[in-house]
């Protein structure tokens, strides 16, 4: 569970990985996620794991 989201719930996708022969196995792709430490409303901090994506927008993560 430590490899998703905290904020988008964004987490593991799979898919096929495809050979120059086109043979086919499965395969999945991690999620790029940070632990950084986030700013509660109750004014705690606390670690959570954060996609980059939510890290760069602005306003969806107050950093400690």
């Amino acid at each position: 569970m430590s490899r998703v989201c905290s904020i988008c719930n964004k987490g593991q996708l799979s898919g096929n990985k495809v050979s120059h022969s086109n043979r086919k196995y499965r395969r999945s792709w991690g999620v790029n996620v940070q632990k950084v430490r986030v700013l509660n409303d109750n004014g705690s901090t606390q670690s959570v794991y954060v996609c980059t994506k939510c890290l760069k927008k602005s306003g969806k993560v107050k950093r400690a």
